[in-house]
């Protein structure tokens, strides 16, 4: 058994929360949606601007979430430049901790690249594990706390002006 040098992840992982799927447009994906089942359960416009997103309620657990640019030629755009060399695709998954700095920290302790750490907004701190560190794929480690969904309509999100 490989013992790490510092405890795993697992210590602050509060669940496997979501799979991010990164489309130009989140209407012409919603066959993925039905095709899982999946039930809307919230979404809108990120605080930045840069994106819309969606969730869905997956049968059993976890969600599934679409993300879409708001400016799709921005070329400045993380999503813009992420369709623009990959397609529409899984973007990222993501992780729900107990404690951003304690995530930040071990996943560096195991000698994991974190980037994109972002502590700015009280009520979302996120950092990404970058995917040459963990087998290709992007990890995001977030900490926020849960909210009732918003009860807005899938509708209305996807017709929100960015």
């Amino acid at each position: 058994m490989i013992q790490p040098t510092m405890p795993a992840l697992g210590d602050v992982i509060e669940r496997f929360d979501h799979v991010s799927v990164a489309v130009r447009d989140i209407r012409a994906a919603l066959p993925l949606v039905e095709l899982m089942a999946g039930q809307f359960r919230d979404g809108g416009n990120n605080q930045s601007g840069e994106f819309r997103w969606v969730q869905f309620d997956l049968p059993g657990a976890g969600k599934l979430e679409m993300i879409e640019p708001l400016d799709h030629q921005d070329t400045n755009n993380f999503l813009v430049r992420f369709l623009d060399a990959n397609g529409d695709g899984i973007h990222h998954v993501t992780l729900k901790v107990t404690s951003i700095e304690a995530a930040i920290e071990c996943a560096r302790g195991l000698g994991m690249e974190v980037v994109g750490v972002d502590l700015s907004y009280e009520s979302w701190k996120e950092a990404f594990i970058h995917p040459k560190s963990a087998n290709g794929v992007l990890v995001q480690i977030a900490e926020w706390i849960d909210q009732p969904a918003s009860g807005r309509k899938l509708e209305d999100v996807i017709g929100e002006d960015p």
